[in-house]
């Protein structure tokens, strides 16, 4: 085959071999590389498949000569591969990039710091409800170019990560969604606020005046963003602070959806999720599902039976009357601030990981108003510890069930022990959920 046929995939876990198994049923030569040792499931299915692979490095003679390379969100930009890869002129794209080129559906396409996976999870639930033929993609469920390759969906409901969005550029979302902007993954952005943003607001690129960008109207940096972006779609805001004229908003304890004329009201009791920041989620799904004319019978019905995800505030069990609460997900600063601004009794908080370049200062007061003890879960502690010290106890630990025993040694009948990070969890698991699921396991040992 010539090298125009050849697709490279850097990456085989469900992304990488999803877009290997597209890749193949569209007639090109496909070679995968992982630098890690590839899953054996993932590993049985390229075997089956006749896909050339290898694992454990990645052989630059086989991947410069590529038509084209599709890489992990997980791989960034700065490594010396990607640079190669890039000085040959050789194009690399992110899986939702290639897999939107070979489906016609409509995209429902959800982005944001906090938020998105709830969102995501919410309008899917809303569309799936409705009986519409729609799939579930990005960074929640199965690969999106596996089901291009295997499934005929009308919709599909996208979660998308900033790191998707930069290896977009032809792809566009009919409608998009921006829940919010808080700094986070700075490391991968030179540590600068602007460059997050800009990846963030991808998601409305190549998108027309038939097309709907719904955001967040109470998300400050997103609308002072707006203010400098041009935005070639349908603006529908969303709003818990303040009446609009059109998108969503609260009226005496209802949120009332009127995208297109059409008004949906439905009172704060009914939903299914609670809290202020659910109360946008739930806005922004209904919206969405609003533009798509989805009867409201169906939505209100959606809206009140929908069941949150795991490891996103997740009540694990009471031991003794101290109650633990999974919020593995957590990853950043402005998603635990979510968390501890909903807890309602003293709190043991385990926090730490790999810090992203975290401001700690925007949640001083809450700390000091919701905890009691600050139990450190990780190989460095010391972003935390120096944030805190002398304001809470601390205790430091480096391992999953240390930290849970020294949260159930700290709390008394009635407090609460929560695991809300606040960072990625590379440093001693193999992603959140394997931190949520070590930590729900340490729990049920207590």
């Amino acid at each position: 085959m010539s090298n125009k046929q050849k697709i490279v995939i850097l990456g085989a876990a469900e992304s990488g071999v999803g877009t290997a198994m597209l890749a193949l049923k569209q007639g090109f030569e496909v070679f995968v590389s992982d630098k890690g040792l590839i899953k054996e499931k993932y590993k049985n299915i390229l075997l089956e498949k006749g896909i050339d692979f290898e694992e454990g490095q990645h052989t630059e003679s086989k991947i410069l000569d590529a038509f084209e390379v599709v890489k992990s969100p997980g791989i960034p930009d700065k490594v010396e591969l990607i640079k190669k890869i890039k000085a040959h002129n050789i194009p690399v794209i992110s899986e939702i990039e290639f897999a939107g080129r070979y489906t016609n559906a409509k995209m429902i396409c959800i982005t944001g710091t906090n938020g998105k996976t709830t969102t995501t999870l919410l309008t899917y639930h809303i569309f799936k409800k409705a009986g519409l033929n729609v799939g579930l993609a990005g960074n929640v469920g199965k690969s999106f170019a596996w089901q291009v390759a295997e499934n005929n969906f009308d919709y599909y409901v996208l979660e998308l990560s900033s790191f998707q969005l930069d290896g977009m550029f032809k792809f566009k979302a009919d409608v998009a969604i921006l829940t919010n902007i808080t700094p986070d993954h700075l490391d991968r952005y030179d540590y600068k606020l602007e460059n997050y943003i800009a990846s963030k607001f991808r998601i409305t690129q190549n998108q027309s005046i038939s097309d709907y960008f719904i955001y967040s109207a109470d998300d400050t940096i997103t609308t002072e963003a707006l203010k400098t972006k041009k935005i070639n779609s349908t603006q529908l805001p969303y709003s818990s602070e303040k009446k609009l004229e059109k998108g969503a908003w609260i009226e005496e304890n209802k949120i009332v959806i009127n995208p297109n004329n059409n008004q949906f009201t439905m009172s704060f009791e009914e939903l299914a999720l609670q809290g202020k920041h659910n109360l946008r989620n739930s806005m922004a799904a209904g919206v969405a599902a609003k533009l798509f004319e989805i009867r409201k019978d169906i939505i209100r019905e959606s809206l009140s039976d929908f069941q949150n995800i795991e490891h996103r505030l997740e009540s694990v069990a009471k031991v003794n009357g101290i109650e633990f609460i999974n919020d593995s997900k957590a990853t950043n600063v402005n998603s635990t601030w979510f968390a501890l601004e909903s807890m309602t009794t003293p709190t043991i908080w385990i926090a730490g990981g790999v810090d992203k370049g975290n401001d700690y200062a925007e949640i001083l007061e809450l700390v000091k108003s919701k905890v009691k003890v600050i139990v450190c879960l990780g190989i460095d502690n010391s972003p935390i510890v120096n944030a805190f010290d002398g304001i809470i106890p601390i205790v430091e630990t480096n391992n999953i069930q240390d930290a849970v025993k020294a949260a159930y040694r700290n709390g008394k009948k009635g407090e609460t022990v929560l695991l809300s990070p606040a960072c990625a969890s590379f440093d001693l698991f193999e992603n959140y959920e394997d931190r949520g699921n070590q930590f729900k396991q340490a729990v049920r040992e207590l």
